[in-house]
């Protein structure tokens, strides 16, 4: 299998990554620790090698108690922890309904040292800023991260959600491994960025490939998710009414593909971003194993620059409601 090279540095992985959030955090009552471990350790056996997560996916156990995503990734990746290349995030708090953002040096140390004690490891491959934060300047945050390389704390570091301008300016003090930006059919309001990354040579990590659900077709309506008060997503404006109107344009247009490459729409929908551009890594989740087979697969099915062209030239007369989207 061909595999993705992680910016300029000797990393390469799998060309889809595992998302990791969901096991924890925003979709649902997490699940059961044992169950977890065992899907996220199946998921290495189907080939996954390119684990995300981040310091502040957590959500609420039945009994009450926390459940740090750092410390089921962790504790599921020991047996083959330097056979995959693990990600984390630092830099957002969620406090109720909203974040607060702090990349300050001290907090960046501060930081780093609990995520490495609840991964239980000794390096961190890619270390992202989870989000830009207005009160430092890009070339602090870069100057933390140079340090943390050399101190051999981390291998490589990233910027999740960033803009051109913030990139740049991070990328000439410490060079920038990956972005991760949200991507999928649904939002594309980051494809100006493209020139930047292969000018730069910088890898972009695609999170919510399939606008969190919304282009695997499974969900037809609110109902369908039941996963108790920690889903995030019947919120999400793609599950209104509205919303799901304007999708089922584009699933009656994924079908049709999926149908002439014998595969499903999870798999167009990621093969649509692969084909496109080498360097795009989508970082799809799930809690079954079928469906992380299934989008693991997706790295075998080809589509034509012409097809991917054909999709796009669609995409640009629709208008879609999306999380995340302007």
């Amino acid at each position: 299998m061909k595999q993705t090279r992680l910016g300029k540095t000797d990393m390469y992985v799998n060309p889809v990554g595992l998302g990791c959030m969901g096991f924890s955090h925003a979709s649902g009552t997490p699940m059961p620790k044992d169950e977890a471990i065992a899907v996220l350790r199946e998921a290495y056996q189907i080939g996954y090698n390119f684990y995300d997560t981040a310091q502040c996916y957590t959500g609420i156990n039945p009994d009450g108690s926390i459940n740090y995503n750092e410390e089921l990734v962790g504790e599921a990746i020991k047996p083959f922890r330097n056979q995959i290349i693990l990600c984390t995030k630092f830099g957002v708090t969620h406090k109720g309904d909203h974040l607060e953002f702090d990349s300050s040096p001290e907090k960046i140390r501060q930081s780093v040292e609990e995520s490495l004690q609840k991964l239980d490891t000794d390096y961190i491959d890619l270390y992202y800023q989870h989000r830009i934060d207005p009160k430092v300047e890009p070339e602090v945050v870069a100057g933390v991260m140079k340090e943390l390389i050399e101190e051999g704390k981390i291998k490589a570091w990233g910027i999740s959600e960033t803009t051109e301008e913030y990139l740049r300016r991070a990328h000439a003090v410490c060079p920038v491994t990956a972005i991760e930006n949200r991507y999928s059919m649904m939002a594309r309001w980051h494809e100006p960025i493209f020139k930047v990354c292969e000018e730069l040579g910088i890898t972009y990590v695609a999170f919510s490939p399939m606008a969190n659900g919304a282009l695997t077709g499974a969900y037809q309506s609110k109902a369908d998710f039941g996963n108790g008060d920690q889903d995030f997503r019947p919120d999400m404006p793609q599950y209104s009414e509205e919303g799901m109107k304007k999708t089922r344009k584009l699933l009656d247009i994924i079908e049709k593909y999926a149908k002439e490459k014998n595969a499903t729409n999870a798999q167009i929908s990621l093969a649509w971003m692969m084909c496109k551009k080498d360097y795009i890594i989508p970082i799809p989740g799930s809690r079954k194993v079928s469906r992380l087979k299934e989008n693991f697969d997706a790295g075998q099915v080809i589509l034509t620059k012409e097809e991917v062209k054909a999709l796009d030239d669609q995409l640009d007369t629709m208008d879609f409601l999306v999380f995340g989207g302007h």
